[in-house]
């Protein structure tokens, strides 16, 4: 009995430990981003063109894998429903939601053309895309950005430390300072939160 009392403490700690370091990266990732006046500044000339953008009755595309593409469909969910207060819906969708599609294009061509073609399909001349992708080296991703390059679309990207091939081809470019993929993806949530907000109050007050 006082062998299993021993391992269920000890297991209670580590589990303790495992939770107080996710929390404790999660806020490193975030302090770091706080503290860069590159990064912020950044985020100010995004959420300007995004600004503009809409106003100009543009749209904004965004797309992501795994959890970067939950990332991409939560961000264009806050600006089509709302985010602090209710106002009339901005034109913003993830790429991936038609399944359909995305497993039609992926059989017949490649999963590496999947976003470009609709990109090819749906992006016009000042549009904004937005890719996300914790490496910044995702074919996919890469392929849609360089397609909205062509096309004189606003291209944006939010990556991890490195920033990946997209570092060299996107208009703006957020490296988040970590090479922990959760916290990543974390810091990637918070900053398009603050876009959300930034875009909603700029075009709607309040």
């Amino acid at each position: 009995m006082l062998l299993y009392q021993n391992v269920t403490i000890k297991k209670v700690f580590m589990n303790k430990d495992l939770i107080t370091q996710a929390i404790k990266g999660s806020i490193e990732a975030k302090r770091r981003i706080l503290e860069d006046r590159e990064i912020l500044s950044t985020i100010e000339k995004i959420s300007e063109e995004i600004v503009t953008a809409l106003k100009d009755g543009k749209k904004v595309l965004l797309c992501g894998n795994g959890g970067s593409a939950a990332d991409a469909q939560h961000l264009a969910a806050e600006f089509t429903g709302r985010f602090y207060f209710d106002r009339e819906p901005l034109f913003a969708e993830a790429l991936h939601v038609n399944s359909s599609y995305l497993t039609a294009v992926a059989n017949d061509y490649s999963y590496d053309e999947v976003y470009a073609r609709l990109v090819r399909a749906k992006g016009r001349e000042g549009d904004v895309l937005i890719g996300i992708s914790t490496s910044g080296d995702s074919i996919n991703i890469i392929k849609a950005i360089e397609t909205a390059n062509n096309a004189k679309m606003i291209t944006v990207g939010l990556t991890g430390e490195s920033g990946g091939k997209m570092k060299a081809i996107c208009k703006y470019l957020i490296k988040v300072p970590s090479t922990d993929t959760p916290r990543i993806q974390e810091a990637h949530i918070l900053i398009g939160h603050i876009i959300c907000e930034f875009v909603e109050k700029e075009i709607f007050g309040g």
